[in-house]
């Protein structure tokens, strides 16, 4: 008459038929109030009023009376009740579970009107984690029912271990479970649980991503080569995953082709550079550390450079080989190899280490530089030129001597012309363009005469006006 909401009332009555133990009759009184949930994968545990049966059927320790009208229930009932070990919802999947009459109330409820993954969770809660996935392969049920119903349970309760014994149990290739596998990798990364996500992956047999992991194991928190150097094994474990995975490749390739869909894929070629940067990381790593050791090192940087990172940071490791031992020669031959293996612009690297070795005023060591670049075989003609050339564009306060030293190496006059003008030693730029072929000495003298013009020197001017 009041037009309320008659909802509430069917509720309460269904509840006290529960609380009567009259199962029937609180199934008849919930179908008028409950209803099926409008998406059955939602990443909840339904509505609340579900939650209040099932919590009531969870907890309940009285034994089960129906009413008299229905003896061969009360029998069966009764019977079920004093097979558990006491009249509390004892839920051992394998055998009494099953039997038990408040544990198949609770599975009406769940099915009739609860979310996948309230029913995933009932599971859990009781340990029946085989039902829960074989539930959600059976529902074909988003990712994210996995996530929070199966897998953040069993890893936060130590269960790890079992429910990948139970994945491959139900189905051995793990090819049904790659949707779920790869977002819980996804989860547990965005979560920095990066030893679980290891775990997992070496379960998976997923080894291209595994040794990923590992790469972060071995860089991660590292402030100095020396720490690097005792995280070695890191190095070691990339390379056993990238080894198994090409062994799995070259067997697979004779045959059938293999599905491992949720599995990362590389080319044979991939991987084997990879594994050839491990052994290179592992020689720089090697060096470095005894660099470090022995106190030779000098270069203190906010981030510590790997062959792991872009090709900057390559460049960066290039430049800290050559630059961290007793003298250039030592670390140029790891240097060069990093250089030609990552094809890295070696005329920067190079124009680097000497800008360096310029503001440490170690001239000789620039000398060293170029003559092992010029030993190296693969230098073009200038180069030792530029690499000089790059380091007076950047210090013009180079002492007399060092400087007069630096462009004597120089192989070509005409930048040795260019590197005097740079350096406003507009003297010395004249007495190598007279040396030139006729034409072209009349040229650079001339260009000589306007710079002094221009600078206020008159000495060089008039030299080069009585030359002409």
């Amino acid at each position: 008459k009041s037009g309320l909401d008659p909802g509430g009332a069917w509720h309460a009555w269904g509840m006290a038929c529960l609380k009567a133990g009259n199962l029937s009759s609180a199934r008849e009184k919930f179908n008028r109030c409950l209803k099926p949930p409008m998406d059955l994968n939602q990443l909840n545990l339904g509505s609340r009023l579900v939650q209040d049966v099932i919590q009531y059927l969870e907890s309940t320790v009285k034994p089960i009376f129906i009413a008299d009208d229905d003896y061969f229930a009360t029998l069966r009932e009764l019977e079920a009740t004093l097979r558990t070990r006491s009249l509390s919802l004892e839920m051992i999947c394998e055998g009494k579970i099953q039997h038990n009459s408040y544990y198949q109330e609770c599975l009406f409820y769940l099915h009739s009107y609860g979310t996948n993954l309230a029913i995933i969770s009932f599971y859990m809660r009781h340990d029946c984690m085989r039902e829960a996935l074989l539930h959600l392969l059976n529902k074909e049920s988003p990712s994210e029912v996995f996530i929070e119903g199966i897998f953040i349970p069993s890893y936060e309760s130590g269960k790890l271990h079992m429910l990948e014994n139970l994945l491959e149990t139900i189905d051995p290739g793990l090819e049904s479970w790659g949707v779920y596998l790869i977002a819980a990798c996804k989860y547990l990364q965005r979560k920095n649980y990066y030893h679980i996500l290891y775990e997992l992956q070496q379960f998976m047999k997923d080894h291209v991503r595994a040794a990923m992991t590992c790469i972060r194991f071995f860089i991660y928190g590292a402030k100095s080569y020396t720490e690097l150097g005792g995280k070695q094994t890191w190095l070691l474990k990339i390379k056993d995953h990238l080894k198994v995975y090409l062994q799995e490749v070259s067997r697979s390739s004779g045959r059938k082709k293999m599905a491992f869909t949720f599995r990362k894929k590389m080319s044979s070629t991939d991987v084997s550079r990879h594994i050839n940067t491990v052994d290179l990381q592992m020689e720089v790593t090697k060096f470095l550390h005894r660099c470090e050791s022995s106190g030779t090192s000098q270069m203190t940087g906010s981030s510590l450079p790997t062959l792991f990172g872009n090709n900057n940071m390559k460049m960066d490791v290039a430049c800290k080989v050559m630059l961290e031992g007793k003298n250039i020669e030592e670390g140029f031959g790891i240097a060069f190899r990093v250089l030609q293996d990552f094809q890295l612009e070696a005329t920067e690297v190079y124009s680097r280490v000497a800008k360096q070795l310029v503001k440490q005023q170690k001239y000789s060591e620039i000398r060293q530089l170029l003559k092992c670049v010029s030993e190296s075989g693969v230098a073009a003609k200038n180069d030792g030129d530029n690499i000089i050339l790059n380091c007076l564009n950047e210090f013009k306060n180079i002492h007399a001597e060092d400087l007069d030293n630096l462009i004597q190496d120089m192989d070509s006059d005409e930048n040795k012309i260019q590197a005097y003008v740079m350096c406003n030693k507009l003297r010395s730029a004249y007495l190598v363009s007279v040396r030139q072929e006729k034409t072209r000495a009349v040229q650079l003298v001339q260009h000589v005469r306007q710079l002094a013009e221009d600078s206020g020197d008159d000495v060089v001017k008039s030299i080069c006006a009585q030359w002409l």
